[in-house]
């Protein structure tokens, strides 16, 4: 099939509005995640939050990028979009950071290896994308998915650069976004009838003995410092874990964020809501937003007032920037940045080289 058929099938394909709902939900958790992130050092109501939303909400990003995603050989245009949708975007924002962290931190470090803040989704999305058509040539993708997941955990000199470590930490969820996709499971559910009520009954059992175990445990989480296990970025040496059987605690938080997963996208809205429309919108919110919350943690106000009515203020502060870079103009202004499509860069003039697409590095589909 040709690069435009595929165009023409895509355009032809109906939504499902979960993944829309998913997406921003997922987005959300991360900005709301990152706006109380200084809460969490002297506030255990915040940490509590934090533990909640990053045992899960990453690995359901990259679920759902997984189950979007082609195991094939890729088409020029699907090479080109790896380029136009992740490394441009990733170019163009990290150089920006880099003035940014100039003009007010007075840092003078260039390197475009070691992504900043909430660029290292980026290239671990160009990671995945490189690695699946291998994987998916093996007996077992997912359990090699886990064990170099688990493996790598071993092994200091993988780090940060490029975001190898991370990348490397939670690609289980992204091939098990595909596999779910090869399973046909998402379709069964959007059929299921009466069952479903039973199912979200047990996925808000899931999440509150989850929350139960976060709260009443606070004080242990906060020693063993729990929150960078949900990085998937360290080794275990960095984590303070020197035994071999570090690698189990790294299997249990993966299961546990399978656990968690799946009980969220049981809970997310089958049909059109509010959000859906917001939804297209991701990558907008996510490589955003991260500017609009950069003066407040660089001040020392969340630090100075740890407080429940502050958490509460965040989490609703942390809502309306995702609404709002979701929104038509915001999208508009900033279009040449998150969505650059720098035709000139190619050889081909051919339309697939740096043309529109209507497809965000997620899977997001905009109409």
């Amino acid at each position: 099939m040709t690069d435009t058929a595929s165009i023409s099938t895509a355009k032809k394909r109906p939504r499902v509005p979960l993944w829309d709902n998913a997406r921003f939900i997922c987005v959300t958790l991360v900005v709301v995640g990152h706006g109380i992130q200084r809460l969490t050092y002297d506030d255990d109501h915040a940490l509590v939050l934090y533990l909640f939303i990053y045992a899960f909400h990453m690995p359901a990003f990259a679920i759902i990028s997984g189950y979007f995603s082609k195991s094939g050989s890729p088409t020029r245009r699907q090479m080109t979009k790896v380029i136009t949708d992740i490394l441009v975007p990733y170019l163009i924002m990290e150089s920006i950071w880099t003035l940014v962290q100039f003009l007010v931190e007075g840092k003078q470090e260039i390197n475009p290896s070691k992504p900043s803040w909430t660029l290292w989704f980026l290239l671990a999305l160009g990671i995945f994308r490189l690695v699946l058509p291998y994987l998916a040539l093996l007996r077992w993708p997912l359990a090699w998915a886990v064990l170099l997941s688990i493996g790598v955990g071993y092994l200091s000199n993988v780090d940060s650069t490029f975001s190898l470590s991370r990348a490397i930490g939670i690609l289980p969820f992204f091939v098990l976004g595909y596999k779910i996709h090869e399973w046909g499971v998402i379709e069964k559910w959007r059929m299921a009838g009466p069952v479903i009520w039973w199912a979200r009954a047990a996925a808000v059992a899931v999440f509150g003995v989850w929350l139960t175990v976060v709260w009443v445990f606070i004080d242990h989480w906060r020693a063993i410092d729990l929150k960078f296990w949900f990085f998937y970025d360290s080794s275990y040496n960095d984590l303070g874990e020197y035994q071999w059987t570090a690698g189990l605690m790294r299997l249990g938080v993966i299961l546990l964020a399978v656990v968690l997963c799946a009980a969220f996208f049981v809970l997310v809205p089958r049909s059109r809501t509010w959000m859906t429309t917001l939804g297209q919108a991701t990558m907008y919110i996510y490589l955003l937003h991260s500017f609009v919350l950069y003066p407040l943690r660089q001040t020392p106000i969340l630090r100075d007032n740890p407080t429940t009515p502050w958490l509460i203020g965040m989490v609703l502060l942390s809502v309306a920037i995702s609404i709002l870079l979701a929104s038509k103009p915001v999208r508009r202004i900033f279009r040449p940045i998150v969505e650059p499509r720098p035709r000139w860069l190619f050889a081909s003039s051919e339309p697939s080289a740096g043309g529109p697409s209507r497809v965000d590095p997620t899977g997001s589909r905009r109409d």
